[in-house]
């Protein structure tokens, strides 16, 4: 129960933060990539305001023996970089370069009832399971050869 009142109060927070910044607006993420333009630097204040908080606070919290809220810390094991993540940043940018939206500011933006929001958080959604799909039988083909080499798989993947 304490997890998620805790993953509650950092989602309002995160999101409070996006609304206060004006980074749920498209134009304003679509005026900062538009760097031979009318370029606006805001977005990259917040992105460095998060970048100093996170430096800061990451480096103390894994001092700790485990989290407060956890018996231990869930970090990535992955740490090679791979066509998968390539071709997953490229995605990424394109979408949100055409959008405007991250994808938290795009669900943000759900609770102004924006159109673009809407197709854009659907679209997303459907862009995740597309993923899912194509990612399914390079997991199944591993599995089928021996089975060992699936949690590689699926770690180098997660």
């Amino acid at each position: 129960m304490k997890s998620t009142v805790a993953a509650l109060a950092a989602g309002l927070l995160f999101g409070t933060g996006l609304g206060l910044s004006g980074m749920t607006q498209p134009l304003r993420v679509i005026a900062f990539l538009d760097v031979a333009g009318a370029w606006d630097p805001s977005l990259m204040f917040v992105m460095l305001g998060a970048i100093g908080v996170h430096f800061l606070l990451a480096r103390s919290i894994r001092r700790r023996e485990r989290p407060l809220l956890d018996t231990r810390f869930h970090l990535p094991s992955a740490t090679r970089v791979d066509g998968a993540l390539i071709a997953g940043a490229a995605v990424f940018g394109i979408g949100w370069g055409l959008g405007g939206f991250c994808p938290g500011p795009a669900i943000v933006s759900l609770g102004s009832g924006s159109l673009s929001a809407f197709v854009f958080v659907g679209a997303m959604a459907l862009g995740m399971v597309i993923a899912q799909v194509v990612r399914i039988p390079k997991r199944a083909s591993v599995e089928a050869e021996g089975g060992e080499g699936l949690s590689r798989v699926a770690l180098s993947r997660e």
